[in-house]
């Protein structure tokens, strides 16, 4: 495991102190280990901060920001943030109202914790929301890391990480049976990046996929910084350039915590044939908040 980070939330604040959440970590790294040989189940650790926790209110929070009457595309890929549903949730859910859904999304995201492999892959058990389980692909978990040198068998990496998580509850109003192959990302090196994007292209070739890249865009800026950075990173999104976002991200120092998914499923949507990238929505923080002078950014976009 890695060493000691700073944890904290897509809001800026630390979700809980620091110790505690080491201390958690610890705790269920060692269950987990403890039930090897049993089917592994990774707990909701941000329901009744990002998103509802009954349930009840969830479905009708995650309604809130679909649209049923939404004309749908096949896609190959999806940007969607992640920070709590007040705040990105209608971008998310315009995104997720547009596409028609898979039997598989590979999910991609940002390691904010600092824990785990560089290029983590759960590849066993599901996740469980205040909806249910989700189940992990399995197969085409283990495939991946078979066939990307760099991917390792992890669970220490997601069992605190939110990115992935906020996505779930959408994927089980839309649709109940989709599994999904969590994948977290602390690996800066474009070559290993550009490994694994050529791995999952190849092994989700002919099969009902989508590739998603959870990420958010300029953290802590002033509306109208956020807007001019962040238009550097969607402009490299619809062009479907990986390289020119991560140069932009590099050059004018964009604080996007997950352009390491967005160039992984960038790349590997080329390799499966995309074609179009399209921008779906654009929103900040400042618009709920109403504290324009310290917002987050966030894009939606859909890749066919």
């Amino acid at each position: 495991m890695r060493g000691i980070v700073k944890i904290t939330s897509c809001r800026g604040k630390p979700i809980k102190p620091q110790i505690e959440i080491i201390a958690e970590i610890y705790y269920y790294y060692d269950k987990m280990k403890e039930m090897k040989g049993e089917p592994m189940l990774r707990e909701p650790v941000v329901a009744g901060m990002f998103y509802e926790k009954d349930a009840h209110a969830l479905k009708k929070q995650v309604h809130k920001y679909l649209d049923a009457d939404t004309a749908k595309s096949r896609a190959k890929g999806i940007v969607v943030p992640h920070a709590g549903y007040a705040y990105s949730g209608g971008v998310a859910g315009a995104v997720y109202s547009g596409i028609t859904m898979p039997d598989t999304f590979v999910i991609l995201g940002p390691n904010h914790t600092g824990y785990g492999e560089s290029v983590s892959v759960m590849n066993e058990g599901a996740w469980r929301t205040p909806l249910g389980d989700v189940k992990i692909n399995e197969p085409m978990a283990d495939a991946i890391i078979k066939k990307c040198e760099n991917a390792k068998a992890d669970t220490a990496a997601h069992l605190k990480e939110h990115s992935i998580e906020v996505q779930l509850p959408f994927l089980q109003e839309l649709s109940r049976g989709a599994a999904i192959v969590p994948v977290a990302l602390g690996e800066p090196d474009t070559e290993v990046l550009r490994e694994l994007a050529e791995a999952i292209a190849d092994v989700i070739k002919g099969k009902n996929t989508v590739i998603m890249a959870s990420t958010d865009l300029t953290h802590y800026e002033t509306a109208r910084a956020a807007a001019e950075k962040d238009g550097k990173i969607m402009e490299a999104i619809k062009n479907m350039d990986e390289e020119k976002m991560a140069l932009a991200v590099k050059e004018y120092d964009i604080s996007m915590c997950g352009w390491m998914p967005v160039y992984v499923m960038l790349a590997a949507c080329k390799r499966s044939g995309a074609s179009e990238a399209k921008i779906i929505k654009y929103a900040h923080s400042g618009e709920i908040s109403g504290d324009n002078e310290n917002v987050v950014g966030y894009c939606g976009a859909v890749i066919v």
